[in-house]
């Protein structure tokens, strides 16, 4: 009996030992159980900043896309405005010269104007005393006649004498 009281002893003892290891366990589980909860909450947490994350970087690399779109843009209208600024010089240019020809041929066709203006003068006065030339041609010419006429009669005079 001392044997089965040992043993008893024993046995109590182990499932003492057990149980305390057991709840030990137990104990040690629930840790373990409460520190998965809590990572897999955690991890759950940083999932979703994660998504949130990759949201974000969409967005940003979006707008970096846009930035670089508008940045090719923007050299592109820059390129297209240097070569209107050059074809607007040309054009400036051009204007001055066709301006200064413009200047030169007015100048030109005011001296023209001046030496057309001289000339019907000249013809005009060329025509008066044209006018005038026949006026004193006529005159001589009736003169002539008169003379002539006068000496006529005076021959026929002479004759009859």
């Amino acid at each position: 009996m001392d044997r089965i009281k040992e043993r008893l002893a024993s046995l109590r003892k182990e499932a003492d030992e057990a149980i305390a290891r057991a709840e030990e366990a137990e104990a040690k589980n629930k840790k373990y159980e409460q520190q998965v909860l809590t990572l897999e909450q955690e991890i759950q947490s940083l999932t979703h900043r994660l998504g949130i994350q990759e949201g974000e970087l969409e967005k940003l690399e979006g707008k970096v896309q846009e930035s670089k779109s508008l940045t090719q843009d923007a050299e592109s209208n820059k390129t297209t405005v240097d070569s209107l600024q050059r074809k607007v010089s040309l054009l400036e240019e051009e204007l001055d010269t066709a301006e200064k020809h413009s200047k030169e041929v007015t100048e030109k066709l005011r001296q023209v104007d001046v030496k057309a203006e001289h000339f019907e003068r000249h013809a005009q006065r060329l025509e008066q005393e044209r006018d005038e030339w026949e006026k004193k041609f006529e005159e001589a010419e009736a003169k002539f006649r008169a003379s002539k006429a006068e000496l006529d009669e005076l021959i026929t005079n002479m004759e009859g004498l």
